[in-house]
């Protein structure tokens, strides 16, 4: 059975990933400078005898055929970049980049779908269609690597029917794997705002603009479009999460700063709120008698995942990993640039457990001392080769 041989050159090439993945834990490059990464990347295709192209600067795609390559046509992707976060994990291939960290697990997804790739290669002559290869930079930063390798055409010549994309995920058990139909995370927006009024003695507030006071209503107000104005049935969430004015206890500043994210679970709804975060805001701060500068940084839209395909995903996924093994995901309000090809073809964006307790694995992403149970690589490589091999999808 093509599953078990799978599973089988899974196995045989573990030692191996994890090898790769120690080299790319320790070597991380940031957002759209993974140069050395997608250098690596490339050689490792070329060695399987891969053919493979540059885009997007840092992007690498790689073409897998087998038998009647016009079938059908599916695309795996791995992100590759890394956070700026510093490292305090004391293992042996502790990043060498001080400051830089692969701190979300993009080394596990490249390596993952490198030993995809060298299964599907090695098994070419036992399924039909194509496979697209897609590694993918500048995961972790607007506007999203996604974006710039649609742009230059990674989902035309050929075009994918269908796209896969894996996240490991800390709180999930290794052995596992979750899925999810519909919503599964948010479209991520940042916002930054300026208030500037005419500052002055703390003692004589009556004689100056309290951009303090007004950037504390201001804070406040923004709650309410959210609470007030959203279908209370559809996920979202506005923070402020930076606040910066003022050196001393007695000058009221002439200018506060805020930043903040806004996250929604429906593209109408998110314009919408745009829209009404704009008008309170710039309405609000001027009859206070201050002025504003409003950026609202639009970012990645919301992770859709197709529920045919979601469906065939879990059923292709009981049958290799067996049913108990194959759970319910959790909607997220993070954001995920998979979302930009969720919005071009159908696709399927689910989770790899990677926790292990008894180990002591247990740190979230986007922490120093987030790391994995490498036993999870060996059935991430597998599965993604079992999709790859099998996805058959008319929408």
């Amino acid at each position: 059975m093509l599953s078990n041989t799978i599973k089988q050159l899974a196995r045989q090439y573990a030692p191996d990933l994890i090898r790769i993945r120690h080299h790319l834990h320790a070597h991380p490059e940031l957002s759209y400078k993974e140069f050395e990464t997608a250098k690596f990347v490339r050689k490792k295709l070329e060695e399987t005898g891969i053919p493979c192209q540059i885009m997007a600067e840092t992007g690498v795609v790689g073409i897998i055929r087998g038998n009647d390559p016009e079938k059908r046509t599916v695309a795996l992707r791995a992100d590759m970049d890394a956070l700026p976060i510093r490292e305090e994990n004391d293992i042996p291939y502790r990043s060498v980049h001080e400051g830089v960290m692969h701190a979300c697990g993009h080394d596990v997804h490249t390596t993952i779908l490198l030993g995809a790739a060298r299964i599907l290669h090695d098994l070419k002559d036992q399924w039909e269609g194509t496979v697209k290869l897609i590694f993918q930079p500048g995961e972790e930063k607007n506007p999203g690597g996604a974006s710039l390798m649609i742009k230059e055409g990674v989902l035309t010549d050929p075009a994918p029917q269908a796209i896969f994309g894996l996240h490991v995920h800390p709180g999930l058990e290794t052995g596992k794997l979750s899925f999810r139909g519909g919503m599964v995370m948010a479209s991520a927006d940042e916002l930054y705002i300026t208030i500037r009024g005419k500052g002055g003695h703390a003692a004589a507030p009556h004689l100056t603009v309290d951009t303090i006071l007004v950037a504390s209503q201001l804070i406040v107000s923004l709650q309410q479009i959210i609470s007030r104005n959203r279908n209370p049935l559809s996920p979202s969430v506005l923070s402020i999460t930076s606040v910066q004015g003022g050196h001393t206890t007695n000058v009221i500043p002439s200018e506060v700063r805020l930043m903040g994210t806004f996250r929604a679970m429906d593209e109408q709804w998110r314009f919408r709120a745009h829209e009404l975060i704009r008008k309170q805001a710039t309405e609000l701060v001027h009859s206070m008698g201050a002025d504003i500068d409003l950026h609202i940084d639009v970012g990645y839209p919301m992770v859709y995942n197709n529920e045919s395909l979601d469906n065939v995903a879990r059923t292709e996924a009981a049958a290799f990993l067996g049913k108990e093994n194959v759970l319910e995901t959790e909607i997220r309000m993070g954001s995920e640039d998979f979302g930009y090809y969720t919005r071009q073809i159908p696709g399927c964006f689910y989770r790899l457990g990677v926790m292990n307790i008894d180990k002591g694995i247990t740190s979230g992403v986007h922490t120093p001392t987030f790391n994995i149970d490498e036993s999870a690589i060996e059935i991430g490589a597998g599965m993604m080769a079992w999709f790859g091999s099998r996805i058959d999808f008319k929408g």
